[in-house]
C-alpha cells in the first residue's frame, strides 16, 4: 500500500512537472541530445531566461525525471529513461 502511494506520488510529480510546455520541450530536447549542460539547453531553448531553466531543471530532477551528473563546475542532463518509460512513454517515441 506504501509502494503504491509513493509511485502515485511520483507520477503526479511527472505529470506536473511536463504539464509546463518549457519543461516538456526540455525532455524532448534531452530524448534527442543526451547530457546537455545548462547553458548548452538554454543556448537551444533560447526564449528562456537562465534562472528560468534552472528552476525547470530543478522541477524535471526533482520529480525523477531528469539524471544529473556533476563535471567539475558544470552540471550535465540526461532523461532518465526507466521514469520516461514508466510515466511518460510518449518522450520515448
Amino acid at each position: 500500500m506504501v509502494e503504491e502511494n509513493l509511485e502515485m506520488l511520483q507520477a503526479i510529480k511527472v505529470y506536473k512537472a511536463l504539464g509546463e510546455p518549457t519543461r516538456l520541450k526540455i525532455a524532448l530536447l534531452l530524448i534527442e541530445e543526451k547530457n546537455l549542460c545548462c547553458s548548452t539547453i538554454g543556448n537551444k531553448l533560447a526564449t528562456v531566461a537562465g534562472s528560468t531553466l534552472s528552476h525547470h531543471l530543478k522541477q524535471l530532477t526533482e520529480c525523477g525525471l531528469l539524471n544529473l551528473r556533476k563535471d567539475g563546475t558544470y552540471i550535465y542532463y540526461s532523461v532518465n529513461r526507466e521514469v520516461a518509460a514508466k510515466y511518460a512513454p510518449y518522450l520515448l517515441e
